[in-house]
């Protein structure tokens, strides 16, 4: 872990020295001085690491207290460097002249030169000169210490791990194993899918119990993925360790609540234990439904929730994946249980999902690796994790007889070491100690964040990158490398990518909970994060980088504590006592460079002196109730993230603070929470204003949703023209005038990918056509407005475009006929009357790589129609509402690879007059109806239910009405 530590700060000391070369003569040599200096201390900390991982509690103490006096004088220099880039960046242009070198020589040769002010410079010479004799004696003790030069070392990280893969392998991107990559576990999936819709049966509870890494989730989730449809509504809950009751209730009321597209109870926060379970009994009651609790570790945990779940004989279903057999066995002793055991993989079931993950795309192993792989195999015995892990690694080496064998030694002494550890969890730290030192960072990351937890993968990014993580290369942005390191992870098998965006990119990821457990216990040996509130093992007894402030933790784990160290906090608490505490994170924290409050709803305000933070390079305040950036805010002048998505901030700073954020890179203020009716039609969502100075920000990458003040700044247009390094632009409430002045400044955004307009009113007429020359790497387009046709461009840009979404268009069925020939287009979104044909064709051949379409809310629409071969590889398909339409549209047998499709809203005889036959085969269906005010989903097999309940209603009001008449014409004849 000291490796970690010395190469980021060896990495941005020269790219330091590296910047002033060019100003000073003569310092090459000084340059490689430094940078020998830093690489000989390199040379034995792997070596010190692996013995402190291998010996474990045996290791020697010198050994641990060399490595942990290096670590800590690293994050001296460390810090020292960043202060003193602070101070050089408030001097005048002429005194950089000298920079770090100069300052360096003083510090060494006591050179007469002052270039800091001279308390600063005294304090920060005598800083160094005490670091750089504390590193000479470190040194020194290293060489006295018996560690070698890891260089010579077989297998050590810098000759067994190659250069990072930076593309992306969209065919083993998801860790969630889809149905053709699942081995070994068909039989039990096929029999617990028995169990669940056998309605004869008797058992209720099923615990599928398993050790660490064998299947029990994969297995849980492909029953799942079969039978949720046959249930009227479902919920799949992470038991968090340790768990409080109350949560347990809430998160399952919000689940049932969502997968049946109800509204939550608005009180749904403020519920106690009792409430949340008569909520859940009252909504269960006469419903068949399915819970799955996954990776359940109290003994008595059922004991905790039966009596709020059964309470009618309806058949609910429950299971649950525990790898504590005490779990299954308190189960046991009740009649209407059915225990699963998971087994481990036979042989040549291990095998196949070796090559499966090993060998892409044939899954064929070459002949001169197949006895060494066997061996390899062997050694996974059986479990699922561990055959998984070792294919991701290996996956990234060469396939040579040499490389392999190599590693099958390493894996042998591995094995070898700990005895008294799983397997499993061996292979899983030979696999993260054989990442390069800039990927161990990222994988460490993830303990910052709760067990369980999904996180957007543009959050995770950005915050490796404002960490310093992410090494730049020529010609990548930092995002685009930072992608390529969340690959290799996901390559590796180390992450899971449960979600994918059209392009194949990861939208969300986490960690097996087995790996985030070794995570967590690396973390604390070695200070990378400290988690509030403190659990009962002994704390890390030195600087801790790093704080995550948990849902469960209170004001006194901050209160009286100086964290001058920490460089990023994450905060998960959701009360309001959150706000008493906020000061100290504008006076204790002076090294901070992430702040992230996403989703802690009950805050309103930032520290006033925010502003002191002044190396703070991403802030979010994404989900909570801040209304207002702090003036202080001026002084970020290293903020590169700034988060306000959701929040109640709707302005951003005046011009002369926006000149001084001259570094930020990416700004997010689209808040979903607030529907904006606007002349005709109704938003979603709400930007944020600008007041001016937005054209400074030339480094702006993302910016993403701002709103045009019809009345406010006429220069606007103007300064978005200036933003040339934009990929990203999110912009509504559009006028007339306004789009061709935003047509001319899309042009010049030569780098844009993405681009997002809403009009003003209905009377705004988009012409794209007044675009001739569109950014070439165009490849999402999301227009809500008139249209005033499809431009030819569309077509010309097929090759990039992937994703096109359109409301309030307008279209007829001549203009839809240019997006036929739209062949890479992947997700495909038709809202809001964008289309007012009353027919709708695909034809053969149509949007051969679509699957995603949405067709919402078009009013005329009376007839769909799909031809066979056309829309060939569609996934989820959403219709509805169409008032107009009667008969289910023709062709849905024909889509073979659909696995959702949902009827929204549509009009009751089409539903009750329907056969809906041609989409047996679809795996999920789904209706949204209307039923007392409010939308209930039901699935396909309760849709007869629903059409006897809507017959019978309908009849008694007929016979009502028809009682009313004759009572009326026997008082008209007296």
């Amino acid at each position: 872990m000291a490796e970690i530590i010395v190469e980021l700060v060896k990495d941005r000391l020269l790219s330091l020295l590296t910047k002033e070369v060019s100003l000073l003569q003569g310092v090459d040599e000084d340059v490689g001085e430094i940078e020998r200096e830093l690489g000989r201390i390199l040379y034995f900390i792997k070596d010190a690491d692996k013995k402190a991982e291998s010996e474990g509690n045996e290791v020697s103490n010198g050994a641990k207290s060399w490595v942990q006096e290096l670590r800590e004088v690293s994050f001296a220099v460390e810090d020292a460097l960043t202060e003193y880039t602070h101070h050089m960046a408030k001097k005048p242009c002429h005194e950089h002249q000298r920079g770090f070198v100069e300052w360096l020589r003083e510090i060494a040769w006591f050179s007469p030169f002052r270039c800091l002010g001279i308390n600063q410079q005294r304090d920060l010479v005598w800083q160094i000169k005490n670091l750089k004799k504390r590193l000479i004696k470190i040194h020194d003790r290293g060489q006295t210490s018996g560690f070698v030069n890891s260089t010579q070392q077989l297998g050590s990280s810098s000759t067994v791990v190659q250069n990072v893969v930076t593309s992306y392998d969209p065919q083993r991107a998801s860790r969630y194993l889809h149905e053709d990559d699942v081995v070994g576990i068909e039989s039990a999936r096929d029999e617990l899918v028995r169990v669940l819709l056998d309605e004869s049966s008797q058992s209720k509870v099923i615990p599928v119990v398993g050790m660490a890494g064998s299947g029990k989730t994969t297995l849980a989730q492909q029953v799942y993925n079969h039978v949720q449809a046959k249930f009227q509504c479902h919920a799949w809950v992470q038991v968090p360790q340790p768990y409080k009751k109350e949560v347990i209730l809430r998160a399952l009321v919000m689940e049932l609540f969502e997968s049946a597209k109800a509204l939550v109870p608005s009180e749904i926060h403020t519920m106690d234990e009792g409430k949340l379970t008569n909520k859940l009994r009252e909504y269960l009651k006469d419903k068949k439904y399915l819970l799955i609790f996954d990776d359940v570790w109290k003994e008595d945990f059922w004991g905790d929730l039966e009596h709020a779940l059964f309470n009618d004989g309806v058949g609910g279903k429950v299971m649950l994946t525990t790898r504590n057999k005490q779990v299954a066995e308190f189960c046991r002793s009740l009649p209407i249980v059915h225990v699963h055991e998971m087994q481990c993989l036979p042989t040549e079931k291990s095998w196949e999902l070796f090559c499966k993950r090993t060998f892409k795309p044939d899954c064929q192993c070459p002949a001169e690796l197949e006895d060494i792989s066997r061996k390899i195999v062997e050694r996974c015995e059986g479990l699922p994790l561990a055959i998984v892990v070792i294919a991701g690694l290996l996956s990234t080496k060469s396939k040579t007889i040499n490389e392999w064998t190599r590693f099958n030694a390493i894996l042998i002494s591995e094995l070898e070491v700990n005895v008294h550890l799983p397997s499993t969890v061996k292979i899983l730290s030979l696999s993260y100690n054989d990442l390069p030192y800039y990927l161990k960072c990222c994988l460490l990351y993830f303990g910052m964040f709760p067990q369980h937890h999904s996180i957007r993968n543009g959050r995770l990014i950005r915050e490796w990158i404002a960490e310093g993580f992410v090494k730049a290369i020529e010609g990548k942005t930092l995002e685009d490398v930072a992608h390529g390191y969340m690959n290799e992870l996901i390559n590796r098998s180390l992450v899971e990518a449960p979600e994918l965006d059209v392009t194949g990119k990861a939208k969300v990821c986490r960690v097996h909970d087995l790996l985030h457990e070794i995570i967590l216990k690396k973390t604390k040996e070695v200070g990378f994060c400290r988690v509030l509130p403190r659990s009962n093992e002994p704390a890390f007894r030195g600087i801790n980088r790093r704080l995550s402030i948990m849902i469960n933790s209170s004001n006194d784990d901050l209160q009286g504590n100086i964290f001058p160290y920490v460089h990023s906090v994450i905060v998960f608490r959701r009360d309001e006592t959150l706000n008493n505490v906020v000061p100290v994170f504008g006076t204790s924290f002076k090294f901070l460079k992430v702040l992230d409050f996403e989703d802690a709803p009950c805050l309103d305000r930032l520290p006033d002196d925010i502003g002191n933070l002044f190396d703070l390079r991403y802030l979010s305040v994404r989900g909570t109730k801040v209304r207002m950036l702090p003036r202080s805010i001026e002084k970020l002048e290293n903020l590169e993230t700034l988060d306000l998505r959701n929040s109640l901030v709707y302005e951003l700073p005046a011009s002369e603070t926006m000149k001084r954020l001259g570094k930020l890179r990416n700004i997010y203020a689209l808040n979903i929470d607030h529907k904006v009716q606007r002349n005709g039609f109704s938003y979603g969502s709400r930007g944020i204003k600008v007041v001016g100075g937005i054209g400074f920000l030339k480094a702006l990458q993302k910016l993403f949703y701002i709103e045009v003040d019809q009345e406010g700044d006429k220069d606007l247009f103007k300064e978005l023209g200036n933003l040339t390094q934009l990929r990203t632009l999110g912009i509504s409430n559009v006028g007339s005038e306004d789009w061709r002045n935003l047509c001319r400044c899309v042009e010049n955004m030569k780098l844009l990918e993405s681009l997002f307009v809403a009009s003003s009113s209905e009377s705004v007429v988009f012409d794209l056509e007044l675009m001739s020359s569109p950014p070439k790497f165009l490849r999402n387009i999301n227009l809500i407005g008139h249209l005033k046709t499809i431009p030819q461009w569309f077509t010309q840009h097929q090759s990039t475009l992937v994703k096109l979404r359109l409301g309030y268009s307008k279209l007829e069925e001549d203009h839809l006929q240019v997006l036929e020939n739209m062949h890479n287009l992947s997700h495909l979104e038709i809202c809001h009357d964008a289309y007012v044909g009353e027919r709708l064709h695909f034809k053969k051949g149509v949007f051969p790589k679509l699957k995603k379409l949405h067709l919402q809310d078009l009013s005329r629409l009376c007839s769909l129609i799909i031809e066979e071969s056309a829309l060939v590889m569609i996934e989820q398909l959403f219709l509805g509402p169409f008032p107009q339409m009667k008969e289910v549209p023709s062709g849905l047998e024909h889509l073979k690879k659909l696995k959702t499709l949902v009827f929204h809203l549509m009009p009751p005889l089409f539903m009750i007059s329907s056969d809906f036959v041609c989409v047996n085969h679809v795996q999920q269906v789904r209706f949204a109806c209307r039923n007392n005010g409010q939308i209930e989903v039901i699935s396909l097999p309760n849709l007869l239910k629903y059409k006897q309940d809507w017959i019978r209603e309908k009849g008694e009001v007929q016979q009502g009405d028809s009682t009313s008449a004759n009572t009326k014409d026997q008082h008209q004849d007296q």
